[in-house]
């Protein structure tokens, strides 16, 4: 197994992107035959409701995480709530899944994105800038 330190995380179901503020999180690659990955969030118990009804439907949803390093691109996974616990204060929340799909170069998927979106010139550079620093998902990984 590979333990990984989660910078941030988002949430994304129906085409909505939902930031998680985080306490603290890790990503841990398990490497076992059916290549699946736990994800713990340790968060504001505020998340507690809405972390219990994905555990109670079973719903299977995708994760957009940061792994390691902010300026890291980010891991797309598709996984389920396994549990949801309180520690003192906080929520502790495990997320169960797979990789989506191998990482791709982020910063040419954005660019061949705004690209098509009929960006140029200084327009172009200012919102590629913008969105290497906010890192939105890219049609490419709805």
């Amino acid at each position: 197994m590979k333990t990984f330190k989660m910078i941030s995380v988002d949430i994304i179901r129906d085409n909505n992107e939902m930031p998680i503020t985080l306490e603290d999180g890790i990503v841990i690659n398990q490497e076992n035959t059916s290549r699946s990955w736990i994800l713990e969030l340790f968060i504001d118990q505020k998340y507690e409701d809405f972390f219990n009804q994905l555990k109670t439907s079973g719903e299977l949803f995708n994760a957009k995480v940061v792994i390691s390093y902010p300026e890291n691109e980010p891991a797309h996974f598709e996984v389920v709530t396994y549990s949801v616990k309180q520690i003192g204060d906080y929520l502790s929340v495990l997320l169960r899944g797979t990789l989506k799909r191998a990482r791709r170069k982020y910063a040419e998927s954005l660019l061949s994105d705004l690209i098509e979106e009929g960006l140029t010139g200084e327009a172009l550079l200012t919102k590629f800038e913008h969105d290497m620093r906010t890192r939105p998902t890219l049609k490419k990984d709805q």
